[in-house]
């Protein structure tokens, strides 16, 4: 009989291990997308937080009209389309392009500053200017111009 009891008791945690593993996988599943913008907003703070600052060279303003958003389907049963109401395709996105040089290698990049022109001084912005850029030190590639709460514009 204490054999069998032993045996209940491992039979109900291994049932409780299943049930919390298809409970984490299904939340995993159905979770909401993030969206484009609020990601590249924790991309922003992060790199504000541990970037290294070097000085970099605004290379041009363009202004692109934004591109629309693809649906999204996680399963037959859920189809969540990615695009807000009010976005529309003629919206235009500012794109600054900068370079900037570490330990002798040369990136240039984009950043989308829609949204964050009052930070930018766009009147002040032109080709050629200096500009301070904040990078990854474990990915020099990963670069901001500007943050909700900084800007490289001098």
């Amino acid at each position: 009989m204490r054999h069998l009891a032993t045996d209940w008791r491992v039979i109900a945690v291994a049932a409780a291990l299943v049930v919390a593993v298809a409970v984490a996988m299904l939340r995993q599943f159905f979770k909401t997308p993030e969206s484009a913008e609020s990601e590249e907003r924790r991309r922003r703070a992060q790199l504000n937080q541990i970037g290294r600052i070097v000085e970099g060279l605004v290379v041009e303003l363009v202004e692109a009209p934004a591109s629309p958003a693809p649906e999204i389907s996680s399963s037959m049963f859920s189809a969540r389309k990615a695009a807000t109401p009010g976005n529309s395709a003629t919206t235009l996105r500012r794109l600054v392009r900068y370079s900037y040089s570490i330990a002798g290698v040369t990136y240039e990049t984009a950043q989308d500053v829609t949204g964050l022109e009052e930070r930018l001084c766009l009147e002040r912005l032109a080709a050629g200017h200096p500009a301070s850029v904040k990078y990854d030190p474990s990915n020099p590639s990963n670069s901001i111009l500007v943050a909700d709460d900084w800007s490289g514009i001098h």
